[in-house]
């Protein structure tokens, strides 16, 4: 086993990062039909057959926790050279996520650890995200003399809470979500009794004590957020803040300019989804009021992109200039595998991923099933869910129950059990193949009819679920069996193939990343603009802050 390399990219600079961004466009380039793959499609359309034939082979008879491990760049000496030279170069232009030493960085930074009170609720991801981000943006804030933070798309408040008790900011969470403007409320009030009591067993008086505005917005466009921005500095109350934001979505604010008040903004954002974190970015070099952000972006699938037939319209990708004059488009697919996160998968127990691979075996066979029987169903390439949690349940049952009848036909025909147990339970005919030649073909056949019989009963069910969330009521004359059969042989291929395109996830997040820091590097010298993975990526993966301040505005200026 050996890990590759550091990256060998820089982004200090914009052509530094736009060479960078080069570098990661030539290389996957040639691997579109991996990174555009919809894998519902895998038997239909034999996907496996795109892929270099010596990696398939080689891959097909690796262990799941191999598998699982090529994301993070983890090559094994026996494989291809050609292999592993994709892998290694693609890891190099991956952007490293090991957590930095913040205090490096910010050497003023204060972190405080979470009481009880202030973490009610959250589970420990978010705490630790909390406990840090909370930290760097009260000392970005403190830096750029903030008069408000502002936390874009603040979910139940955690955020805002511990920036406005524990560091006491003042603080407006908005949110789409009106439930989450009540929970955040609730949940002020609660702290408040709790530290109004502290105050008064200790004896130092009841000081002014405000929890976070909450402002409910169903739309976050730049124009909202920038006259969000002017309302908060003149300091408009709850209801006008409210009233004004209200009747924002179906068009712009008006609100009267407040002239040269020598106050500041700073934009926060945990996991601001798709646009939305684009759209933080965009809102801090419109609005003049807004001088630092601190930005950590999810959910790339739901970003908008530039329509061919409207190359002016605004989008969440491409951002930079530079990009979007040479059109680079990502598409779906491109944008669904960013998501994908290699610690994620690091961290996956071999069963949690041979469970994986097979889902992913039952819906693309589900899929043969919709492709014969229900052909315009595929027209509009069906969504049937998550059917994970069941068939986990039934996967974990059937496993035990296949393991002991292993261990019996093992005693009574003394066989070795397989030695993969990628083999084992993914299963192909290596199985039958591993069986002494004085095993009867009888007793082979017996044993291949009870481990296909045990995953077909289980396609079956899927087949099942995934009709009844269609709202289909399927055919009597469906042959499930005759699909199976069919997909069967090939499922060995599904850990491979999906192994592959995962690692290609965090290169395509990276070149998203890249561009939404070459769009504020675009800007020149007014501002200063830098990456600080500030999460444990163990914990949680989408861990890369941008940090982004107009210069001049330090306190120490």
């Amino acid at each position: 086993m050996e890990m590759v390399g550091e990256c060998k990219y820089s982004c200090q600079t914009a052509s530094d990062t736009l060479a960078w961004i080069h570098a990661i466009i030539d290389f996957i380039t040639p691997y579109t039909f991996l990174i555009k793959a919809h894998v519902v499609n895998f038997f239909k359309d034999r996907l496996w057959e795109n892929v270099d034939k010596e990696w398939i082979d080689c891959l097909r008879r690796e262990s799941v926790e191999n598998l699982l491990l090529i994301p993070s760049g983890v090559i094994q000496a026996r494989w291809p050279t050609s292999l592993k030279v994709f892998i290694v170069k693609l890891h190099s232009m991956v952007l490293r996520r090991e957590q930095a030493d913040i205090q490096t960085i910010l050497p003023n930074m204060q972190m405080t650890s979470l009481n009880s009170v202030l973490a009610q609720g959250m589970n420990l991801k978010k705490k630790h995200e909390v406990e840090i981000l909370s930290a760097v943006v009260s000392s970005i804030a403190n830096s750029v003399r903030a008069h408000t933070i502002i936390d874009v798309g603040a979910g139940q408040g955690y955020l805002a809470q511990v920036l406005s008790f524990q560091y006491q900011h003042s603080v407006v969470a908005i949110d789409a979500c009106s439930h989450h403007g009540s929970v955040t409320d609730v949940r002020a009030e609660r702290i408040k009794k709790y530290y109004a009591a502290q105050m008064r067993k200790s004896g130092s008086g009841i000081r002014g004590m405000e929890g976070p505005k909450t402002i409910t917005s169903y739309v976050l466009s730049t124009d909202i957020l920038k006259n969000l921005a002017e309302m908060s500095l003149r300091g408009d109350g709850d209801d006008q803040l409210s009233k004004g934001i209200k009747h924002a979505d179906n068009g712009k604010l008006h609100c009267p300019k407040y002239a040269n008040e020598r106050t500041s903004l700073v934009f926060a954002g945990l996991h601001a989804c798709g646009d939305l974190s684009v759209t933080m970015l965009k809102t801090f070099l419109e609005c003049e009021e807004v001088k630092a952000v601190v930005s950590i972006g999810c959910c790339y699938n739901l970003l908008s992109e530039e329509s061919s037939s409207d190359p002016g319209s605004q989008c969440g990708y491409p951002m930079s200039h530079a990009l979007r004059s040479t059109r680079s488009l990502l598409g779906k697919s491109a944008r669904d595998l960013a998501c994908q996160s290699a610690e994620r998968w690091r961290s996956l127990e071999m069963d949690a991923g041979i469970h994986n691979f097979e889902l992913h075996a039952f819906r693309a066979a589900f899929q043969m099933v919709l492709s014969r029987y229900y052909p315009e169903v595929m027209m509009n390439t069906p969504s049937i869910g998550r059917k994970g949690k069941a068939l986990r349940r039934r996967h974990h049952r059937r496993t035990v129950e296949s393991q002991r009848h292993l261990n019996e036909m093992t005693s009574s025909l003394a066989i070795e059990p397989a030695k993969s147990e990628t083999d084992r339970i993914l299963g192909t005919a290596s199985e039958i193949q591993a069986l002494p030649c004085q095993v009867s073909s009888d007793e082979r056949a017996g044993f291949e009819q009870t481990k296909f019989g045990n995953r077909y009963s289980l396609f079956k069910n899927f087949c099942e679920s995934g009709f009844e969330h269609l709202g289909i009521r399927p055919s009597h004359n469906i042959d499930f069996q005759e699909i199976w059969k069919e997909a069967e042989p090939f499922t060995d291929l599904i850990g491979p193939y999906w192994s592959l395109r995962a690692a290609l996830g965090p290169l395509l997040e990276t070149l998203i990343l890249l561009d939404r820091l070459l769009f504020l590097q675009e800007q020149g010298s007014v501002l200063e603009a830098y990456f600080v993975p500030i999460f444990d990526p163990s914990l949680s993966p989408r861990n890369m802050a941008i940090i982004a301040k107009k210069i001049g505005m330090d306190s120490e200026s």
